[in-house]
């Protein structure tokens, strides 16, 4: 994008408003892969399993075929058009101004919550190892060394996660070697279950189909971050091939690193073991009889967090900024250093994580347990306005320019309408469980009142609806 023209035709951005495409293919890849392996997979999958069982099995396959055909949908789209502002850019173009304006308001606030918890829970992490050092003075000192690399360079930020994904994936590829070759009866000493946990206490699904059902509403949310892929091929060299690449890729990386991590729980363990609820992969190697296991995933747990606390001052920024140049945002968040690094962006998201993180320990059981649940039905939304967009912008394509399509969703359009009921079903399923519910009608109040800002505020200064997609208009 060479400028962006507001109201009136004024051109508001500069050449020192230009993001520098220095991510690689192999750093966008392994963006996506470590945006959906976090502490979610290596902590949270116990109380997935405790909940339902080996069925559990079933939770992470149905809620991964929902994330694998959103982001069929998102690669199809950021294919034609890779920026920065990824499927805000799109609702606005598809839905309307409004809808660009919301799910980008959303989906920062969403990060800037992430960026408090993970910053306290890599803190707390730490604080295990060296007790002297208060938790709050870590999660300060995690934050500002990471916000530090992503304002020296985009490069920084792709080197930093290419290799903190690289660390979660050999260790789940290890995790799942070991784990096979005992079911299979291949380490001596260690005598292989067979399929007695899985048949066994209760049998496949101890508690029901229901249990099942519930399952997927706890873990779609861990799938939450594979998106981060389409924001950051606005910033690569080639980002039409990287998004093919990584979306493609997305199938394998949740039937491999997901639903094989937890097959080989569940087939290892007893389902209701207390060792699984604290956390299943330390009670695989302790059960493996691996020296040092726990310490081990203590590291790759923390790594997995530090990730995650990355790629949230990342992706915070890089929404701001798209949002800026469609004028959701103010413009100064336009604004970059000689790297390409928008510097106010970032500062502005870390400040807010930063008021984030004193409610956590300020108000940690009211203002900032609200913040959380506030956040906490936003991804189902970001994963309803892209399929809604997919709908929108795939009859434009194909209509105007059917050739501009390089990645196509499958079975369009039924796969894409089936997405939506499956979505709306999770949605509506959390607000009959106690504990989910707080999540949907909190994260609908944050929408109601940031629709509301849209309508007071922005319509009134004459913005401009939004750019056209590339390659439909030509």
């Amino acid at each position: 994008m060479r400028g962006h023209f507001h109201a009136g035709g004024i051109c508001l951005i500069q050449q020192e408003t230009h993001l520098k495409k220095d991510l690689q293919i192999r750093h966008i890849t392994m963006i996506s892969i470590g945006g959906v392996i976090g502490a979610g997979l290596f902590v949270g999958s116990g109380s997935v399993i405790q909940t339902t069982g080996p069925g559990a099995i079933l939770s992470y396959l149905l809620a991964g075929l929902l994330v694998v055909f959103v982001m069929r949908m998102l690669g199809e789209m950021a294919s034609v058009n890779p920026t920065t502002g990824s499927f805000s850019t799109y609702a606005n173009e598809a839905i309307g101004a409004w809808a660009g304006y919301t799910i980008g308001w959303l989906y920062w606030f969403f990060w800037v919550i992430v960026i408090a918890i993970e910053a306290t829970a890599g803190a707390a992490s730490i604080h295990d190892w060296f007790p002297s050092i208060p938790v709050w003075l870590y999660s300060f000192i995690l934050t500002v060394l990471l916000t530090l690399t992503n304002l020296y360079s985009v490069k920084a930020y792709g080197e930093f996660e290419y290799w903190f994904s690289l660390i979660k994936v050999v260790s789940i590829i290890l995790f799942l070697g070991l784990g096979i070759a005992v079911i299979c009866g291949l380490v001596p000493g260690i005598p292989s279950p067979g399929l007695s946990n899985l048949t066994g206490h209760g049998g496949f699904m101890p508690h029901g189909f229901g249990a099942v059902l519930f399952g997927i509403t706890t873990v779609i949310f861990a799938f939450f971050g594979t998106e981060i892929v389409a924001v950051a091929a606005g910033e690569s060299a080639q980002p039409s091939k990287a998004v093919r690449i990584a979306t493609n890729s997305v199938v394998w990386r949740i039937l491999v690193f997901f639903i094989g991590s937890i097959t080989v729980i569940v087939t290892l363990l007893p389902w209701n073991s207390a060792d699984v609820l604290k956390s299943p992969f330390i009670a695989v190697l302790e059960y493996i009889g691996i020296p040092a296991g726990a310490q081990i995933m203590h590291v790759v747990v923390l790594t997995a967090v530090l990730s995650c606390l990355n790629s949230g001052l990342y992706t915070s920024s890089r929404m701001l900024y798209g949002m800026a140049q469609r004028g959701d945002a103010p413009k100064e968040f336009l604004k970059v250093n000689r790297q390409g690094v928008p510097v106010r962006a970032i500062l502005f998201s870390t400040f807010f994580a930063y008021i984030a993180v004193i409610f956590d320990y300020v108000s940690p059981d009211k203002v900032f347990l609200f913040l959380v649940n506030a956040s906490g039905g936003i991804a189902l939304l970001v994963y309803l306005v892209i399929c809604i967009s997919h709908i929108q912008l795939r009859r434009k394509f194909e209509r105007k320019n059917p050739d501009v399509l390089q990645v196509k969703m499958w079975g369009f359009p039924y796969l894409t309408y089936l997405t939506i009921l499956g979505i709306l079903l999770v949605l509506i399923s959390m607000l009959f469980f106690e504990d989910l519910r707080s999540q949907v009608t909190l994260t609908l109040l944050i929408a109601v009142l940031i629709i509301a800002t849209y309508f007071l505020f922005q319509r009134e200064q004459g913005r401009v609806r939004g750019g056209r997609i590339r390659g439909v208009d030509q």
